[in-house]
């Protein structure tokens, strides 16, 4: 998982012509910025119970082990590396998370996050001077961390390789964590050993490489997303969470303390007449550890338009697009591409956007009844 960057280009992995030749009934979409009506398609209980039921006993049968690759690396940070080092190595390796080595402990210690980044950012901004007089004292990560802890602090959330995929799942959807690190201790060690990162893409691209020929067996997945309680809509289509879009101009520190307030890992940019443009992601604070840019861009002087082009545009793409009535499968499939983390919901004549559906989405409508 760690080899696979989530800072992506800013073009979206399909254009919407190509959704129209896809679905007939998409051309039929209101021109206007409104919500057009869709056919509902009859979703009974069973749908959702056989659906739910049947990927909990697959999972149920592999374990955490089965998500490692054949052939890669996992890559684990010193924690006495400092904040710069960390942050340009992650950019450089294309990563988002990465689990954090305690030498003197001889320990896994915690995972570094894009959120983290984002909150140094923060506190760097809120109190310029301060934060340059006392650099000494949050220079490493295992400072950072520290003090981080003095806020709120848990137990390192880990798996064991003999752990069920359901338990994994289970684990990352109850504690809100990006991934978790699945670790060994040899029998007489007590040197843990770093196997893999789990994360909800390597879990979602493990069920589509068993059932991808074999869709009929969940009949949910046959759904359109429009009939499904799933994602997060504007108000007139209605959700537990509204929507939240930014302008192309909205401010950078305005966007990250939305995205951690609200706990959001991603909002649309949209122009003037709701149209999607882009989209902003937690994880692209990674980008601005290229050539320390970060420390060029006051987030009170810098728009989310002028970060997102740090972004590395030879990666690939950094969301999906689709229309309500897109299969639940088809999200699903967009979701399998390595990177990707969330579908952006549109009207396929517009590009007016309505929703977006995340990976997390995914395994929460999935495990409602069992996390």
């Amino acid at each position: 998982m760690v080899e696979r960057p989530e800072i992506m280009p800013q073009i979206p992995v399909m254009e919407i012509d190509e959704l129209d030749s896809r679905n007939p009934d998409a051309g039929g979409a209101s021109t206007s910025g409104t919500v057009s009506n869709e056919v509902e398609v009859t979703l009974t209980d069973d749908d959702v119970d056989i659906t739910r039921k049947r990927l909990f006993n697959h999972l149920s049968s592999y374990k955490a082990f089965d998500l490692m690759p054949n052939s890669g690396k996992v890559f684990v940070l010193d924690d006495n590396m400092t904040i710069e080092e960390a942050f340009l190595r992650m950019h450089e390796e294309g990563l988002a998370i990465a689990p954090l080595w305690d030498a003197a402990n001889l320990q896994i210690s915690g995972m570094l996050t894009s959120s983290d980044f984002i909150l140094i950012l923060i506190e760097l901004h809120r109190n310029y001077a301060m934060a340059t007089n006392n650099v000494n004292h949050l220079s490493t990560i295992s400072a950072w961390k520290e003090a981080k802890l003095q806020l709120q602090r848990r137990p390192l959330i880990q798996v064991h390789p003999d752990e069920s995929l359901n338990n994994v799942v289970v684990r990352i959807l109850q504690n809100h964590v990006s991934g978790v690190p699945v670790l060994y201790v040899l029998e007489g060690s007590t040197c843990p050993q770093l196997l893999h990162v789990a994360c909800l893409a390597g879990l979602l691209q493990h069920i589509r490489r068993h059932f991808e020929h074999r869709t009929a067996y969940f009949p949910l997945l046959q759904h359109s997303i429009g009939t499904l309680q799933i994602g997060t809509w504007i108000r007139e289509i209605g959700s537990a969470r509204e929507l939240k879009t930014f302008a192309p101009n909205y401010l950078l520190s305005d966007a990250y303390r939305l995205l951690i307030d609200e706990h959001i890992s991603a909002v649309p940019i949209v122009d003037d007449k709701g149209a999607l443009i882009n989209v902003f992601c937690r994880s692209d604070v990674i980008s601005l550890a290229k050539d320390n840019a970060y420390a060029r861009a006051p987030l009170d002087q810098t728009t989310i338009s002028q970060a997102l082009q740090l972004v590395d545009t030879n990666a690939r793409a950094r969301f999906g697009i689709c229309t309500r009535s897109d299969s639940l499968f088809t999200v699903i499939s967009l979701l399998s591409d390595p990177g990707m983390r969330r579908v952006v919901v549109v009207e396929a004549g517009t590009r007016y956007v309505l929703g977006i559906i995340t990976l997390r989405d995914i395994f929460n409508l999935i495990f409602r009844d069992f996390s």
